[in-house]
């Protein structure tokens, strides 16, 4: 009677672990969501953009270049600048953030 229960306690504790490390390992395996639910900002096309944002940016970044934009729900922009030397050396753009009266916005 000893070796039945002892052999059931073993049983099951084998099985609790085995869950365990399956629920361990599916929190590892979950793609993480937290930056596109912090920022809301939705991708818009470059010609969306309000002149005065437009301007603000070619007035302070000349020579860059908006090659992506996004926008969100409050008039704010995220813009990535690139520029030709940037290009040119195989560098990423620049994000700047603008509001919809063309001032800049530190994030």
């Amino acid at each position: 009677m000893k070796k039945l229960f002892f052999t059931t306690v073993i049983a099951l504790g084998t099985l609790t672990l085995a869950q365990a490390q399956d629920k361990e390992q599916m929190a590892i395996n979950q793609p993480k969501v937290e930056a596109a639910v912090v920022q809301d900002y939705q991708a818009l096309k470059v010609t969306d953009l309000p002149r005065i944002v437009k301007e603000a940016v070619a007035k302070s970044y000349e020579g860059a270049v908006i090659s992506k934009a996004y926008g969100n729900e409050k008039g704010e922009y995220k813009l990535v600048l690139t520029s030709a030397e940037a290009i040119s050396k195989g560098k990423a753009g620049e994000t700047i953030y603008v509001n919809s009266k063309g001032e800049f916005i530190k994030k």
